[in-house]
């Protein structure tokens, strides 16, 4: 069983979740009206770092579950733990100033290139070696 890797996968839901979350307050807070996405670069900034989340997720989940399958599923919950860290920088950096949402990117990009990594080089090596 997975359990690490599905608690990951819940917690990166929830942070999801959440950043959709963001968004509806930020429309309140800075009056922009569904369905309108421009207007206000604070509103912007917060709608982005939605939208980014949901970009990297079917990157970021695959790579997980697969990593756990093929690896580790304690290891793949610790690199998934430090995605979701990554993400969270990024959402609070981002919302300050566009400028400032580069570790935080960075942290989360890495995360996920490790897992895809990990996992193409454990499925090959099956392959070849049984």
């Amino acid at each position: 069983m997975h359990h690490f890797t599905a608690l990951v996968t819940v917690l990166a839901i929830l942070l999801y979740f959440y950043t959709s979350v963001r968004v509806s307050q930020a429309r309140s807070r800075f009056g922009v009206k569904a369905p309108a996405i421009i207007g206000n670069a604070d509103f912007e900034r917060v709608f982005r770092v939605q939208m980014n989340t949901l970009e990297w997720m079917p990157i970021f989940l695959p790579g997980l579950w697969l990593f756990a399958i093929y690896v580790s599923d304690a290891i793949a919950a610790l690199i998934g733990l430090v995605w979701i860290a990554g993400r969270v920088l990024y959402m609070f950096a981002y919302a300050e100033a566009a400028n400032k949402r580069g570790p935080g990117f960075a942290i989360q990009a890495s995360a996920s290139f490790a897992l895809l990594l990990g996992a193409l080089v454990a499925i090959i090596w099956r392959i070849l070696h049984g």
